[in-house]
């Protein structure tokens, strides 16, 4: 059976940045949960704009952990992430001080890509595998 959750607000501010209809940031299927990657929202509004890059990492660590454990699961459970990154002087190192926060030990399997362009005013996204629930 498959599983698609609606994690507000977040589905609501993917809907409205994406400009399509019903978005699900988590699907659950055979014991696994699947996060969409998601942009750095601001979490009042759910804009996109452009803020420091420490900041994007916060908040997209911040949703991240936010949209596991509307999930039943948590970040101990995550099995794998990807972290999609625009070029920046200094951003492997401002992720992983930010990651390290949130993955103080046992973090998962990662790889962190840095990619050519991006569809928004932000720098950062990251999607992950975890266990569910």
């Amino acid at each position: 059976m498959i599983e698609r959750l609606r994690i507000e607000p977040y589905s609501t501010y993917l809907e409205s940045y994406r400009k399509v209809g019903q978005v699900y940031p988590v699907t659950i299927a055979n014991g696994l949960l699947f996060m969409s990657g998601m942009p750095p929202f601001d979490p009042q509004t759910g804009d996109t704009k452009q803020v420091a890059f420490e900041q994007q990492c916060e908040r997209v660590m911040a949703q991240l952990k936010t949209c596991l454990e509307a999930a039943g699961s948590s970040l101990s459970q995550v099995l794998k992430c990807n972290v999609y990154c625009m070029p920046g002087d200094g951003r492997f190192v401002t992720f992983n001080a930010v990651y390290d926060r949130y993955f103080p030990k046992d973090a998962p399997s990662r790889i962190f890509m840095f990619i050519h362009s991006w569809p928004g005013a932000f720098d950062i996204e990251i999607d992950c595998v975890a266990t569910a629930g």
